[in-house]
């Protein structure tokens, strides 16, 4: 078989010339970002041009000639104070009334009800369109944004690309060893190293006996190839090598790993719990934990939660960061309907080759970090997603260590606890409580819960997850 020597030093040339068109496409979409934004108007409510309009239309409509009030021409000026407060007046309370009009106009009008019936109808005319236009603003909002984050997320690919070091040549003699020895024949390989010093492989390989090897087997002889962390093939790889050429991608596991467990209590009544929540290890090195607690109970607040979750699982598996995962989950929200119908989102992502754990939150209680040392607290005032337009969610940022664990847990867990803090009172108890597992200290935070209520008053679900650090050559 002919085998290509300057074959791994292509692929990387290719990596350079990618990671460039990256770059550049990462500015292209920069810059529609700039135009989209640079023509938008930022009035979001009614403004003085609207309300001269609705004066001149009920003029049109009931005066005619008359000009005793010159209530038009005086809310003309610039300086007039009359026309802000009108305004304000038909916001608060949804329209005006005649008290709300001068005494001149009062005084001396004699078709005041009909003048006033009118302007109310224009007023309430120029907010319909007023709402569909923030409809229209809100969308380009959502585009910006997209715009904005997708061309971060490919500004740092590129650039991750660009500062990648070929190690190839000193990986590929004993890799490839290694394989032939369990009957596979490597055809070409690039193993590049980033700036965090994580590592990626690319192999085309197959088999040469005529069998099928598992591409997580095929990750197990990498890693005793190169005798250090263990490997594992990409999820978006071919889960089998046959006859046939395929060029597998593996990565390197992270130095922890992660276990989680759940326990969820729905609230009286109701044969579903309103909570949703997931624990996904879909991009390599991370754990996505998230808990979403829909408005009400039922089956209404678990589809609308299940949503929330399931569309931000999805965008962080795609790239998005956490930040613009819940900007975004927040707007779909807004634009879903007319209705309201906000979720609390609880977002924590741990990154298995550091440790790190980042958590976002939109309306959720506080996470609960256990160790050794004590119980810390991470936690953000926010209002719920799908309330505020101009969102902004804080990132709060945690180091783990060996043996932490992380406690989510959703309000109604809260609210079944005694007294006025009742945060502190979980607090307490975790202090006191190291679970053998994370199924049991779920099941045990939910019992403490319950034991003080006969009844469920809301859904109950607490997430939790204990980080260790691996042993050198362990897998998971």
């Amino acid at each position: 078989m002919f085998i290509r020597k300057n074959s791994h030093r292509d692929m990387a040339d290719i990596h350079v010339y990618t990671a460039r068109k990256l770059s550049g496409m990462a500015g292209s979409l920069e810059a529609l970002a700039k135009t989209v934004d640079r023509e938008a108007s930022h009035g979001r409510s009614l403004n003085r041009e609207d309300g001269l309009a609705a004066l001149q239309m009920a003029g049109a409509m009931v005066c005619g000639e008359c000009c005793k009030c010159n209530l038009y021409s005086d809310s003309e000026k610039e300086d007039s104070y009359y026309l802000y407060y009108l305004l304000r007046a038909f916001e608060q309370k949804g329209n005006v009334d005649l008290e709300d009009m001068p005494r001149l106009f009062r005084e001396t009008c004699g078709h005041k009800e009909d003048y006033v019936g009118q302007l109310n109808r224009n007023l309430g005319r120029a907010t319909m369109n007023l709402t569909w236009k923030n409809r229209f603003l809100e969308s380009r909002d959502t585009i910006i944004t997209q715009f904005r984050e997708l061309a971060v997320i490919l500004e740092e690919f590129a650039r991750q690309m660009e500062e990648a070091v070929d190690v190839t040549s000193e990986t590929e003699p004993v890799i490839r060893r290694v394989f032939l020895r369990h009957h596979m024949v490597i055809d070409h390989m690039l193993m590049m190293e980033y700036d965090n010093k994580r590592r990626e492989a690319f192999i085309t390989v197959r088999t040469n006996n005529g069998r099928c090897v598992m591409s997580r087997e095929a990750a197990e002889f990498l890693g005793q190839a190169l005798g250090d962390r263990p490997w594992m093939a990409a999820r978006d790889s071919k889960a089998i090598i046959n006859r046939q050429f395929s060029t597998i991608r593996f990565v390197e596991e992270g130095s922890y790993r992660v276990m989680w467990g759940v326990a969820r209590a729905a609230k009286n009544g109701e044969n579903v719990s309103g909570d949703s929540y997931t624990f996904s290890r879909s991009t390599p090195g991370q754990a996505i934990m998230s808990l979403s607690d829909g408005m009400g109970s039922g089956e209404r607040a678990e589809r609308e939660s299940r949503q929330v979750v399931e569309l931000a699982e999805q965008l962080l598996t795609a790239g998005y960061t956490p930040r613009a995962t819940l900007k975004l989950v927040n707007t779909v929200l807004l634009m879903a309907g007319e209705e309201q119908h906000p979720a609390t989102i609880d977002l924590c992502c741990i990154d298995l080759y550091t440790g790190v754990l980042e958590a976002m939150k939109l309306g959720a209680v506080a996470t609960y970090i256990v160790s050794e040392a004590g119980v810390e607290l991470l936690e953000a005032a926010q209002a719920p997603a799908g309330v505020l337009g101009q969102v902004e969610p804080v990132l709060l940022s945690q180091k783990l260590w060996d043996d932490n664990w992380v406690v989510m847990v959703s309000d109604g867990v809260l609210e079944a606890l005694p007294g006025d803090d009742k945060e502190q009172v979980l607090k307490e108890y975790l202090e006191e409580t190291m679970g053998r597992n994370p199924q049991e200290m779920a099941e045990e935070i939910l019992e403490f819960a319950m034991s003080f209520s006969q009844e469920n008053r809301d859904d109950m679900t607490v997430l939790t997850a204990g980080i260790w650090k691996k042993a050198a050559g362990v897998k998971g």
